[in-house]
């Protein structure tokens, strides 16, 4: 796959002329009833699923609602961000100057939404989150243009630390990868765990994207705590578990983590991950007619089974869909626009939300357990989360 990709509707010929930017104004004075719709997301690495998942539930979002925002018809236009944050702010720069995208949609590793949130800050174009959670982007750096549909890095962790104490396991190991999902998943454990009475005897850590930790898992075998909570997701997710159970832990030292840990790669994990306990905003086994349709649609669609991140970048869909049809797909009515998304209600496969006046997903954090392949529900370990949004005034 190339590492920028311009999607359009068009013959090759002008594909190829567009994808220079010579033509885009007159593409534009061609089609003026389409909205350009921009998708920032990792296309290739270790991060790669998880894009081509988000986009997927977008799409099926759109698809249901025939395929228009506010009776528009739309058009694409994609970017591999390729996880990198040194090119967040040029990619991001692509699909708002030179596309004139009229809603950027990206992304999932957190240093590159810092590049999207600058950009989305200074040109005031809509820029939707299906999934980074850096804390920053709706806190300090928030903005009236900007809404996550997600989670917070604090927020599934926030709620991992009870249910840990209630087990017993009262003195912990952290590990994850050194970035900022990482740091902020740990700042959520670490106030939920030492609130419910645990111990962190020990923080682990190894550069993004590293996935050699067997001089870890020894470390964590010589300590002996009484758990290990950790934050990873994606292919290294699966490598992480595997090699947990390959190192002789997973039957003496209990593994619990934010629930990315076993999201989209239980397949991949294998038996090493069963028994592993996580919490997170969505689970596949939730038993509601809600999340039963939706899975049975998206499997059909698409080939394969629905994950949080296809959950995820279909509640942008819908959450996008309650805006523009509020504005009639006149998305520069800014103040109808956000007000509508502000208030809005988000019928979702995770169980019915609603947005933070930080415009984070206020939400439930369920608990479960992976069991024959699939993320179980074992109940709610938080009721109604919302993300503090400490330092956000928006302008």
């Amino acid at each position: 796959m190339t590492t920028r990709r311009l999607v359009l509707s068009r013959s090759a010929a002008l594909l190829s002329a567009a994808s220079t930017g010579l033509l885009l104004p007159a593409i534009a004075r061609a089609q003026p009833g389409k909205l350009r719709v921009g998708l920032m997301l990792p296309y290739t690495g270790t991060f790669a699923q998880l894009g081509v998942a988000i986009e997927n539930g977008f799409r099926m979002a759109l698809d249901e609602n025939g395929g228009k925002l506010g009776g528009r018809e739309v058009e694409f236009f994609k970017v591999d961000d390729e996880s990198n944050p040194a090119k967040g702010v040029e990619n991001a720069s692509t699909l708002v100057q030179r596309d004139k995208v009229d809603v950027l949609v990206g992304t999932v590793h957190s240093g590159v939404q810092m590049g999207i949130q600058k950009v989305a800050r200074d040109t005031g174009v809509l820029s939707l989150i299906p999934n980074a959670g850096v804390h920053a982007a709706t806190r300090a750096l928030c903005a009236p243009n900007v809404f996550r549909t997600s989670f917070t890095n604090g927020q599934p962790t926030l709620a991992l630390g009870k249910p840990m104490v209630d087990k017993g396991h009262k003195k912990a190991v952290w590990i994850t990868w050194k970035y900022a999902a990482g740091d902020e998943a740990f700042e959520g454990f670490k106030e939920g765990y030492l609130k419910a009475g645990g111990t962190i005897v020990k923080e682990l850590s190894l550069p993004f994207p590293n996935v050699e930790f067997q001089a870890l898992l020894t470390e964590i075998a010589s300590i002996k705590p009484d758990a290990v909570a950790c934050f990873f997701a994606g292919g290294g997710a699966a490598k992480f578990i595997r090699d947990y159970a390959a190192a002789g832990l997973k039957d003496k030292i209990p593994l619990y983590g934010s629930g990315f840990l076993t999201e989209g790669v239980l397949e991949a994990a294998g038996p090493a991950a069963e028994g592993i306990v996580t919490t997170m905003h969505y689970s596949d086994s939730l038993d509601t007619p809600r999340n039963k349709a939706f899975r049975l649609a998206y499997a059909k669609a698409f080939k394969a089974q629905p994950d949080v991140y296809a959950v995820q970048g279909y509640d942008t869909g819908l959450l996008l869909i309650q805006g523009a049809n509020a504005v009639k797909g006149d998305l520069t009515n800014k103040k109808a626009l956000y007000a509508a998304m502000e208030g809005a209600t988000i019928d979702s496969p995770r169980g019915k939300w609603t947005m933070s006046p930080q415009h984070n997903p206020v939400q439930d954090i369920y608990l479960r357990v992976v069991k024959d392949k699939e993320n179980k529900v074992l109940g709610v370990a938080a009721k109604s989360l919302a993300d503090p949004g400490t330092g956000c005034k928006m302008a």
